[in-house]
């Protein structure tokens, strides 16, 4: 689940490249052709998963930028006093 700003809109942009595929593997099922269709479906259940769960070198500034704008956003506990 996203955490922060930076986890939302990176979890926005992976679910609209998997969107069009996967709504292509639930026309594949619809005109019958189920294996190709699974094939489509199972993708895009992937893209997402594998976004969500793998940390990549590139993944590692924006992981600096959340721990950024977390600091910033949220009040530390000696400001609540």
């Amino acid at each position: 689940m996203p955490e922060g700003i930076i986890d939302t809109i990176t979890l926005a942009i992976t679910v609209a490249f998997a969107l069009p595929v996967g709504m292509l593997g639930v026309q594949f099922l619809q005109d019958g052709n189920h294996l190709l269709g699974g094939v489509f479906v199972g993708l895009a259940i992937a893209m997402v998963v594998v976004e969500e769960t793998i940390t990549s070198p590139t993944d590692l500034p924006a992981m600096a930028l959340q721990r950024v704008t977390d600091r910033i956003a949220k009040p530390s506990d000696e400001d609540k006093d």
